[in-house]
């Protein structure tokens, strides 16, 4: 599985910073000063986890993620 296999959520905080998480995979977020730059770290923490998961022979989980606008 790839970046590409994932939902990621995208939103902006109080403080102005930007939060970039995947929901599927626990721990997979970035936090920063803009939204280019959350993205591009969340990519840079999702490939330590995927290389995690390869060096423990797990596959990585498959995205349940729904997007529901309330």
């Amino acid at each position: 599985m790839t970046l590409a296999d994932y939902k990621i959520v995208l939103y902006r905080q109080q403080d102005g910073g930007w939060v970039a998480e995947i929901p599927a995979l626990p721990g997979c977020y970035a936090l920063m000063d803009t939204r280019q730059a959350a993205l591009t770290e969340l990519e840079q923490v999702f490939q330590l986890i995927a290389e995690e998961y390869r060096e423990k022979g797990q596959p990585l989980p498959k995205d349940t993620t729904e997007i529901v606008h309330a």
